[in-house]
């Protein structure tokens, strides 16, 4: 395929443009603390990240289409690291925000495209996986869950019990797609990390929220399950949120012992499970009868807030030193001289 043709770039667009897969997990990271303010009902501000993260989405999908069309061998390469299933988990989580405002059409069409890019995405990952992995490993689990999330989602406000079957069957492939990725992860990474190693416990929190969801989609009078499968999935569900509040626990000890204070795009991949076990926690209040977790999860969603805050202000600063900085100039330079 021929090369684009070349146009004036400016700074900001050619830093944008190196931009690695691993940044769709701002938005994941956004769109889920959206999801956690609008459950404890904080709608204006749930509504302003929402805006953020949708804003987001579009660039870097416009981006991932770009590449797609210009840069194929760049593309396929990218598309191979686990970072690029921030794609389908990304997608999913800013569904599940937009049916809850009612836009169930838009959601459902949101579903439909990360299901077709999941399988794809997801063989070239699992193919890739080595011995010692980062905690982007366990990103197979959460676009799995995500895509076990929005579909419960849209069951139940749809009363589809089709599509809440179809939920329950990744949800347990979810878990399975965890436990694969477990084997392979490196726990070195819990005081070595640049990050994502938090992921280890956020594809725990996005189960638990798949569980709690699906919990829901059977209130609403789908009828799925006798009694007996309900009660596996409501222990399920609270046997995962118990073991997603332990590893928060043990890599808040990790990040105590060996701090990290400086900014890094992976830290986005932070603020996802600490937004993610806020949601989970207040979503399973509710699903489970635990009422009185309620309060934790709100304590859990401020603490979520506050680290979103300080990524974000990290992430703004490198921004504008990497755009007024000379590599981004240099890079400007040599595309004039084509």
């Amino acid at each position: 395929m021929s090369a684009p043709p070349v146009l004036p770039v400016s700074p900001f667009r050619a830093w944008w443009a190196q931009r690695p897969p691993a940044a769709g997990a701002a938005v994941m990271a956004t769109g889920i603390v959206s999801v956690a303010l609008h459950l404890a009902g904080w709608e204006v501000l749930s509504l302003i990240l929402l805006a953020l993260a949708c804003a987001a989405w579009l660039g870097l999908a416009a981006e991932f289409t770009l590449r797609l069309l210009w840069e194929r061998e760049r593309w396929v390469t990218e598309a191979e690291t686990p970072g690029a299933l921030t794609a389908v988990a990304a997608t999913t989580v800013l569904g599940t925000r937009v049916s809850a405002l009612g836009h169930d059409a838009l959601a459902g069409a949101l579903l439909a495209l990360a299901t077709v890019l999941w399988p794809a995405l997801l063989v070239l990952v699992v193919r890739g996986w080595r011995p010692r992995m980062p905690g982007s490993v366990f990103l197979c689990c959460v676009a799995t869950q995500g895509l076990t999330v929005l579909a419960a989602t849209l069951a139940a406000a749809e009363s589809a019990a089709w599509l809440a079957r179809v939920a329950l069957v990744l949800f347990w492939f979810g878990l399975v797609l965890y436990a694969l990725a477990l084997f392979r992860f490196d726990l070195r990474q819990v005081i070595e990390g640049a990050g994502d190693h938090w992921v280890a416990g956020g594809a725990i929190a996005i189960s638990a929220l798949a569980g709690a969801e699906l919990l829901a989609a059977d209130s609403a009078r789908l009828y799925l399950w006798n009694d007996d499968e309900l009660g596996v999935l409501r222990v399920m569900t609270v046997g995962l949120l118990v073991l997603d509040l332990a590893w928060y626990g043990v890599l808040l000890v990790g990040e105590a012992v060996r701090p990290r204070p400086r900014y890094d795009t992976r830290r986005w991949a932070t603020v996802f499970p600490l937004g993610m076990t806020a949601a989970a926690t207040l979503s399973a209040s509710a699903a489970v009868g635990l009422p009185w977790i309620e309060g934790p999860g709100r304590v859990l969603l401020w603490a979520a807030v506050a680290v979103w805050l300080v990524v974000a202000v990290g992430a703004v600063t490198s921004a504008r030193a990497a755009i007024t900085s000379g590599p981004v100039r240099e890079l400007l330079r040599s595309r004039a001289r084509r």
